[in-house]
């Protein structure tokens, strides 16, 4: 495992002393990236980064789900919030908005993170999800995402997203895909922060 210094990871919610690399996820055409081993009381948090995700279908947005029995079933009831910027390469169409057709309220399916990544060459989506104790066995479990996505109508568009896995079973796997089709290229890395 490696330690990053806290320094790679100026994030304003965590007083974090260091990162510690305990996975790294490689897609090549892959359903999706899953996370089934490493999740566990050891840490309070847990941050995966996304570097180019390149989806294989255009248009698809990046969604994810939790799991509580080792990844036999990823259908943890979550709500969440979702907004986004947007500002194309044409100079126009720059706004803000909060989406709440991308909202999901006390649902068991996947949840979206990033918004509709384009399938161009050069298109792909990068950021991140902040996990915050997943082994609580008293309290939800809450995240926090970030990305920026090269939109498949040629937007730079920012996306965040928050919510909570509404259980109180500790979670212990999480799995990450495009809304339709696979993950051509780009990798997850899974890190504990150590506090």
């Amino acid at each position: 495992m490696s330690t990053y210094n806290a320094i790679r990871y100026n994030n304003p919610y965590t007083n974090a002393g260091s990162l510690i690399l305990l996975s790294t996820q490689t897609a090549s055409a892959s359903t999706s990236i899953s996370f089934t081993s490493g999740i566990d009381s050891t840490y309070k948090e847990y941050l995966f980064i996304f570097n180019n995700l390149h989806p294989a279908t255009d248009g698809t947005p990046l969604l994810f789900n939790l799991s509580t029995d080792n990844g036999s079933n990823y259908n943890v009831t979550k709500t969440t919030t979702y907004f986004y910027a947007q500002h194309s390469e044409s100079g126009t169409g720059a706004s803000l908005a909060y989406d709440t057709g991308s909202d999901v309220a006390q649902s068991t399916g996947y949840a979206r993170i990033a918004e509709s990544t384009g399938a161009d060459n050069d298109q792909v989506s990068s950021g991140y999800l902040h996990l915050f104790e997943p082994s609580s066995s008293t309290y939800v479990k809450h995240f926090i995402s970030c990305f920026n996505c090269y939109q498949s109508g040629d937007y730079s568009l920012a996306s965040y997203s928050a919510g909570y896995g509404n259980t109180v079973s500790p979670i212990n796997s999480i799995d990450f895909k495009f809304s339709s089709g696979n993950i051509d290229d780009g990798t997850i890395q899974m890190f504990g922060v150590v506090s």
